[in-house]
């Protein structure tokens, strides 16, 4: 491996790009790599300069050459968002795009480094493609010792957390522990990102301009479905004091007051939410939030009225199943009776509730997957998200599945709903499934508003509710071919 003399420059990247992923790029909510420029701005505050190379909003990589040219970097350092979740699928279009990256940082004879989940789980591939070093897990205090390390031409043998190659060998060392100090690390860089950009192309459909922040890091629950390649199993949290301080910047920089808080589970820490409520009552900071949560932890306490006292709008809770059996096979923690508490709870103070849900686990059954689609009907949430099981290197579904997976292992976008295991069920089954259920959830929002039409006739005057009340008249006809079709189809040669 070469390094040059004298350079001190890092160039950030990550390797998401929501134009591969046709879903979200329509879906107009882009995310900035909050991992990234976390990282980035730690690196910063330790004296190294630091620019961003952002891929989200790009087709390709093909500008990263141009970007070299102009800022001639010692440092090339792939450090994917791990706030996000998309990236825990390791599309491969993601994955190849992080290849072309590592090959063009090559030519210029950069030192490549890469932090991400599919990196820590495949780092033979990374480092099969180039890249110099592989970061796993956590990654920015490794990253400032290896670069510390590389700078003083010192011996990188003792790092832990890295993975690397000496003479052919692949050199695995032992993983760091998670930083329990969350408040230690600067505000991220939000200065590196073309947050017009952005804002553009949230205004172009029709949304208030949102951005992305965690107040924690990892989860200690045990679904077996669940990857934590980052953080693992441990679960820290920054200071309701930190929080606010972070939401204040972004409010007073870029006039944002909307926020995605992109944990794992939100407010999982006794009492945080409360002092989070208080400590936003005393700067008299008004904002809105959208969370993910947990059904069983929503109603501990005062827990949901002090989320509504706080701003939050919307919380998105991984209801997965209406089948208690699939939750139990899943190690959820959860029951079908909380799910149906906590909704109506939620709703009784205003709050939106947004379902996760999870067809095609291990065992399930038409049965299982009525009960689900019956208590989408009941409960009416506000927003729907309905996937595949997809299995995930590092858990124990993986390693019941992992035989299956010899001729697929990753998506190639995440609208694609592969079934990559012997289900139940196959692809093509649980393609039509997922196009039934969201027409009857649709079908039954419009009954709901044509109830609502004739108790209060001033409803009739919301835009929203008169076009799903005439898209009934589509969703009904065509749900019941759908239903046809489901019922026809047999089991694993469907």
């Amino acid at each position: 491996m070469n390094y040059r003399q004298n350079m001190h420059d890092i160039v950030f990247s990550h390797s998401y790009f929501y134009r591969l992923d046709p879903k979200q790029w329509k879906n107009k909510t882009p995310f900035p790599p909050l991992g990234t420029i976390y990282t980035a701005a730690f690196l910063r505050a330790h004296n190294y300069s630091v620019e961003l190379f952002d891929t989200n909003l790009l087709s390709s990589p093909e500008t990263l050459e141009a970007f070299f040219k102009k800022t001639n970097p010692s440092y090339f350092v792939i450090y994917d968002d791990g706030f996000n979740y998309l990236t825990k699928m390791c599309l491969t279009a993601m994955r190849e795009a992080a290849f072309e990256m590592i090959a063009t940082a090559k030519t210029y004879n950069c030192t490549a480094i890469v932090c991400s989940s599919d990196a820590t789980d495949h780092y033979e591939k990374y480092l099969d493609a180039k890249a110099d070093f592989i970061i796993q897990g956590e990654g920015e205090l490794t990253l400032k010792e290896l670069i510390d390390t590389l700078e003083a031409k010192e011996n990188i043998k003792d790092i832990k957390g890295i993975v690397y190659r000496e003479e052919g060998q692949t050199i695995v060392n032992p993983k760091r522990p998670v930083t329990n100090d969350l408040d230690q690390f600067p505000l991220p860089a939000w200065d590196l990102v073309d947050m017009e950009a952005y804002k553009a192309i949230w205004e172009s459909g029709g949304k208030s301009f949102t951005l992305n922040m965690a107040t924690t890091r990892g989860c200690p629950f045990k679904c077996n479905w669940c990857a934590k390649p980052i953080y693992g199993n441990r679960y820290n949290t920054h200071s309701p004091e930190y929080i606010v301080k972070h939401i204040a910047h972004l409010k007073e920089t870029y006039g944002v007051d909307r926020f995605w808080m992109c944990d794992d589970i939100f407010g999982l820490k006794p009492n945080w939410v409360q002092e989070f409520n208080e400590k936003l009552n005393e700067a008299q900071l008004s904002i809105s939030y959208y969370i993910q949560s947990r059904v069983d932890l929503l109603l501990q306490a005062d827990t949901i009225e002090a989320l509504a006292e706080s701003g939050l709008e919307e919380v998105w809770v991984g209801a997965e199943s209406g089948s208690q059996k699939i939750l139990d096979a899943m190690d959820k923690g959860i029951t079908v009776q909380q799910i149906y508490k906590a909704s109506k709870l939620l709703k009784a103070k205003g709050i939106r509730v947004a379902f996760f849900i999870q067809f095609g686990y291990l065992g399930e059954t038409k049965e299982d997957i009525q009960k689900t689609i019956d208590m989408i009907k009941e409960l009416q949430p506000d927003n729907l998200g309905v996937s595949v099981s997809y299995p995930l290197p590092g858990t124990k579904f993986y390693d019941k599945v992992k035989d299956d997976l010899k001729l697929k292992a990753n998506w190639t976008d995440s609208d694609e709903l592969a079934m990559m295991f012997q289900g139940t069920f196959n692809s093509k089954y649980y393609k039509k499934l997922h196009r039934y259920v969201h027409k009857e959830y649709r079908k039954s929002q419009a009954v709901q508003n044509f109830k609502s039409l004739l108790k209060q006739p001033s409803n009739l005057f919301s835009y929203s509710k008169l076009r799903s009340m005439a898209l009934y008249f589509y969703y009904a006809p065509s749900s019941k071919l759908d239903a046809f079709q489901l019922q026809n189809m047999q089991h694993k040669n469907a």
